[in-house]
């Protein structure tokens, strides 16, 4: 297992600011890489927010606050990941996206093992990228990440002990619990959340009841601390449409396939809270 002492980040979207987030306040060094300088500035202020945030409700002191955002280096080019010991990547989930980052990575941060955050594709297809997929491996935080505690820690039939043990560590050094499962579609918990979610979207048109009286329904008469629609719509309409997607694509199980609601919304720009309407109104 590699020695946690300063680690990368790339990507300063929703996810990989929070996983930023989550290193400084354990007292990493954290190098972070966004291509958009403008995204990465505003990544910054969003970290710096929320933290101010954990100050005003007592939870972090003024001085740790400010001792957090100096270990946040904003990184101009890849090759400053180069000290890094692991480099998380947060990058748009797209396969030849990933595939490139992971190949740039193999010459910035040569030493470094790889973890990639993705929701639905295959680690082992990421790490094809890779001259040494023996490095990379899967951590799948999920959204947000400083509020959700569990991280997925994916192994690819070509992932070495060492990347796998290394992920593991990181994820609880950062105060989240890591499981360990095997490169699947959907890996375990999209795998059950992702179909159950689409049989509650299609419910809304076969029974015509209405998205607040569904969630109401799971709330209370399953006892979910979130309903389904509330969830699509905090997760992003988006989002959810490409894991299933994904998935349909890899296991051809209808339950998998997109539900028409969830498209049409998609296609009226309506992604959830992101855009401040979804299924509900924000």
């Amino acid at each position: 297992m590699r020695e946690l002492d300063t680690v990368g980040v790339v990507g300063l979207g929703t996810m990989g600011a929070g996983i930023a987030q989550l290193c400084v306040e354990a007292g990493l060094e954290t190098v972070a890489f966004e291509a958009d300088p403008g995204r990465a500035e505003a990544a910054r202020e969003r970290i710096g927010h929320f933290l101010a945030r954990k100050v005003e409700k007592g939870e972090l002191d003024p001085d740790a606050r400010e001792q957090a955002l100096a270990r946040l280096h904003l990184a101009a080019s890849l090759d400053e990941l180069a000290p890094c010991s692991i480099v998380v990547e947060a990058v748009f989930e797209e396969l030849a996206v990933k595939r490139e980052l992971v190949a740039a990575l193999d010459e910035a941060a040569p030493d470094a093992i790889l973890a990639t955050n993705t929701s639905a594709l295959p680690v082992g297809a990421i790490a094809g990228g890779s001259a040494e997929p023996e490095r990379v491996v899967g951590m799948h935080f999920f959204n947000p990440a400083p509020l959700m505690r569990l991280v997925e820690v994916v192994r690819a039939e070509r992932s070495s002990d060492e990347a796998v043990e290394t992920a593991e560590a990181l994820a609880r050094r950062l105060g989240r619990t890591p499981i360990v499962c095997a490169d699947t579609p959907g890996f375990v918990v999209n795998r059950i959340l992702i179909p159950l979610l689409n049989d509650c979207i299609r419910v809304l048109d076969e029974t015509g009841v209405s998205p607040a009286d569904l969630d109401q329904a799971m709330t209370l008469g399953a006892g979910w601390p979130l309903g389904p629609c509330a969830l699509v719509d905090l997760v992003g309409i988006d989002v959810h449409l490409h894991a299933t997607e994904a998935m349909y694509t890899a296991l051809g199980e209808e339950r998998f396939a997109p539900p028409a609601r969830l498209v049409e919304l998609a296609a009226e720009g309506k992604l959830g809270r992101k855009t401040n309407a979804g299924f509900f109104t924000y």
